[in-house]
């Protein structure tokens, strides 16, 4: 048995108070993790031996290749915000579906998630989408709440669509492939899409003042001229995904490769759009500078807490508390997401992934839980910190280019029935695993003994005997004895 004392359940609490002070998290981690440390060194809990290992883990994150994936696919997703791609997917999908109740509202859940696929940033497909549907949502009768709703969740759809950054993150967090991560979000993405679209649909029959069809003259006639256009948006984009994904799915590329894959992808796409400019490269190259500074300082800072939290024996008193949850790993997974939902009201979901879930993986996997279906359900359910009234910060980006019109009550409950349709799939995932597990390898591992290793014969020799390089060695008989 260990001896947890109180250090470790002091060093969490002291965590959450200092990030609920507004302090910035990165340094907020590291001062708690040493702070504790000198404390644990002078009452014997903790051995100082430990913090020699620091310099190397630091090292570790910044020679990391996997987390060059972050930088490739925040550039990739900076150049293709501002090249002109959303704009023309969501007018030629609009014209596209505006015919029908809740055309607009349709178009941008789907437009929402090739956005996803394409950027792998919220922001950029919240405040891209906004833009350009809120001002003709509002003008042609949509109601605040549904049209603001529907904005900021298909724009949070992003976090789940690979190649998302935050399964970038799981994986490394995890100890798992990418690939693999990327494989399970698959199916967790489709009923996503569906189920939102399921949700406009039922509202359309129920509610259709609430999301009215366009009138013909802001729609236009549904001719070849409107078809080509959308299929010019839509066919670049596809084959842009492809480039990105279908390279790591087929084993082709690494996703630091298939990133920068992506970033020539998302440069060609502005160019063919003609708005590739040195004024474009600039901002782009300041948002990724700007994010993955943010990264890797809290990186820095989660390992200072996490080592010391593991010197004093915290991940063992984790594993202890959580082991003993009520339902096995069902009662697990439940408390675990209630814990993260809850968290996702004050931290982000970078702060979540570098913070807690080192503390969970090891729990997890002693219970049997596959860890890829793990981290996915855990980034379904981090999803939901973009769209928590009031802190979430798709409800942010929203409020920012929303017309004053609009008020900020409007926004903060038109999130609600999205929130509740992600916790949904949660609960989905979590009862029915082959949401996730179904895209992945399921080939047995190899049988170890029946692998056999046939070394082959040397110089003609039959039947694979040791040649005889001249005089035998002399028999020398048995060893000598030694006494004590």
């Amino acid at each position: 048995m260990f001896d947890f004392g109180i250090i470790p359940p002091a060093m969490f609490v002291g965590m959450v108070i200092f990030m609920l002070y507004g302090f910035p998290v990165a340094f907020s981690l590291a001062a708690v993790g040493l702070f504790f440390g000198v404390i644990g060194v002078f009452t014997g809990h903790f051995d100082q031996a430990f913090l020699q290992a620091l310099p190397l883990r630091i090292f570790g994150i910044v020679s990391n290749d996997l987390l060059l994936a972050i930088p490739f696919f925040t550039f990739m997703g900076a150049i293709l915000e501002r090249c002109g791609l959303a704009e023309d997917l969501l007018e030629g999908m609009g014209k596209l579906f505006g015919a029908i109740p809740g055309g607009l509202a349709y178009a941008v859940i789907l437009v929402g998630a090739v956005l996803g696929a394409i950027t792998g940033t919220v922001a950029a497909s919240v405040i891209t989408m906004g833009v350009i549907s809120l001002p003709i949502m509002l003008k042609y009768g949509y109601n605040p709440r549904l049209a603001t709703g529907v904005i900021a969740a298909s724009g949070t759809i992003t976090q789940v669509i690979p190649p998302s950054l935050v399964l970038i993150v799981l994986a490394d967090q995890l100890g798992k492939s990418v690939g693999d991560m990327y494989l399970g979000a698959i199916g967790p993405s489709i009923l996503q899409v569906l189920i939102f679209i399921l949700f406009i649909f039922i509202l359309s029959l129920v509610r259709p003042k609430d999301i009215p069809a366009l009138p013909l003259e802001a729609r236009g006639e549904l001719d070849m001229k409107l078809i080509w256009k959308v299929l010019a948006g839509m066919v670049p984009s596809i084959v842009l995904i492809f480039l990105v994904l279908g390279t790591i799915f087929m084993g082709l590329a690494t996703p630091t490769e298939a990133g920068a894959l992506g970033v020539v992808g998302g440069m060609g796409l502005a160019a063919m759009h003609r708005r590739l400019t040195w004024d474009l490269i600039r901002q782009g190259m300041h948002s990724t500078m700007h994010i993955t500074a943010m990264v890797v300082f809290i990186l820095v800072g989660a390992t200072c807490f996490s080592l010391v939290f593991q010197g004093m024996n915290g991940g063992f008193w984790i594993e202890h508390m959580l082991s003993h949850v009520p339902g096995g790993a069902v009662g697990f997974l439940i408390f675990v997401n209630i814990f993260i939902f809850i968290l996702a009201f004050f931290l982000d979901f970078f702060e979540i992934a570098f913070i807690v879930i080192p503390m969970l993986a090891p729990v997890a996997n002693s219970l049997g839980i596959d860890l890829i279906w793990f981290g996915v359900l855990i980034c379904i359910n981090m999803q939901t910190s973009f769209m928590h009234p009031p802190f979430g910060f798709a409800l942010f980006y929203l409020r920012s280019i929303a017309p004053r019109s609009v008020k900020t009550s409007d926004i903060y409950m038109g999130a609600i029935p999205w929130l509740c349709m992600q916790l949904i799939l949660v609960a989905i995932v979590i009862f029915w695993p082959e949401t996730v597990t179904y895209w992945l390898d399921h080939s047995p591992p190899p049988d170890l003994n029946n692998i056999k290793i046939d070394v082959p014969s040397i110089g003609g020799l039959d039947g694979g005997s040791m040649p005889n390089f001249g005089t035998p060695m002399p028999n020398l008989g048995e060893p000598p004895k030694i006494n004590p």
